[in-house]
């Protein structure tokens, strides 16, 4: 079978290969694949070569699919079983993230799809779940509901993500305005979250990129201003839009710094920053405001088996819109056409399906 493969450790680039299909062991299970969604964290590699012969891992870890094997010990799962998983291939199970269920968050967790994991991810067309994590963490797959398809179930992923954020590390209350930094799905979905819990103004904050495509999307699922950082001041016009004490909670998904200024900034007294994007330069600038104005900021990482009930039933019931946001479906074979697309920021969410026999 084809697979798009990483090489190298720290960056390295895509190949298109040649791969084995996976042995079942007695606890395994192995997944036809039936959709899998480029993210941002498959982004930092396109079009990075570093000349590396030494195969990393192969790609994807936004994936659905259908169960067609499964070894003879397993009990729990059944041949024909449409599912999705939350990508974790591998966690110690004893460390005190592991004691409280939130696996992601474990030093030692291995994820599907992700860097240097020997078991392979869902840009391909079979991909094992092994048996190790599902002895551990029983919901590292969901069955999908048969109302919602394929590519919905396979952007799991940032729903949860965007969910835990938003329902479970912020206080959000019905009637408070949110600020959402980051046009991406994290961003989109935040919005949405937002909206469910009764947010009076949503405001999504991008870039002159975002309003070839973005911007017009946001608006449609459910954001009630789009603020242009290229050209608005930011802080200023979100002010304006809030007014001085409604505005508890902003969403910072961009990863910027500049980003993260301007949340604190236009706060009111006791209010949120969850931080879910990330960025690695250093802050240049003073952070005071968080104490004067007693300002929380909460780190926040992924999901867990709380965000993937709950927003699967949100997906389910309607409420969670996913059909707007995949604007490309290609086959695995042009996975260079998604990239590209996600590059130029003209593609939000890029579905692929195997294409390849």
């Amino acid at each position: 079978m084809k697979a798009l493969a990483r090489y190298g450790k720290a960056f390295g680039g895509y190949r298109f290969i040649d791969v084995p299909e996976p042995e079942c062991g007695d606890e395994d299970i192995i997944v036809e694949i039936k959709a899998a969604a480029i993210c941002g964290a498959d982004m930092k590699h396109y079009k990075v070569e570093n000349g590396s012969e030494e195969f990393n891992s192969i790609r994807g870890h936004e994936f659905s699919g259908e169960i067609v094997k499964i070894g003879k010990n397993v009990k729990d799962w059944s041949i024909g079983q449409r599912i999705v998983s939350d990508n974790t291939g591998h966690v110690c199970g004893v460390c005190p993230s592991c004691e409280t269920g939130d696996f992601i968050t474990c030093p030692e967790k291995v994820n599907l799809g992700l860097d240097n994991n020997r078991w392979g991810g869902g840009f391909t067309k079979y991909c094992i779940i092994p048996g190790e994590i599902l002895r551990i963490h029983k919901h590292a797959i969901w069955e999908i509901p048969e109302n919602i398809k394929y590519e919905e179930a396979a952007v799991m992923d940032p729903i949860c993500n965007a969910y835990k954020a938003v329902a479970q590390r912020s206080k959000l209350l019905p009637g408070q305005d949110v600020v959402v930094f980051g046009t991406g799905p994290l961003g989109l979905f935040s919005l949405q979250i937002a909206k469910i819990m009764g947010a009076v103004n949503i405001v999504m904050v991008g870039l002159e990129e975002d309003t070839k495509v973005r911007f017009g999307i946001a608006k449609e699922l459910g954001a009630t201003h789009v603020v242009n950082a290229s050209k608005e001041d930011v802080v200023a016009r979100c002010r304006e839009i809030c007014g001085r004490d409604n505005l508890g909670l902003v969403v910072e998904c961009s990863g910027a710094n500049v980003a993260l200024q301007q949340a604190i900034a236009m706060l009111r007294p006791n209010g949120e920053v969850v931080r879910v994007g990330m960025g690695f330069k250093p802050l240049e600038f003073s952070i005071n405001d968080i104490t004067v104005n007693a300002i929380n900021i909460i780190g926040h990482m992924g999901y867990d088996t709380t965000s993937w009930r709950n927003a699967l039933r949100l997906l389910e019931s309607g409420a969670i819109k996913v059909q707007p946001m995949i604007t490309h479906r290609i086959g695995l074979s042009e996975w260079e056409k998604g990239f590209e697309a996600m590059a130029n920021r003209e593609a939000i969410k890029v579905i692929m399906h195997y294409d390849c026999d």
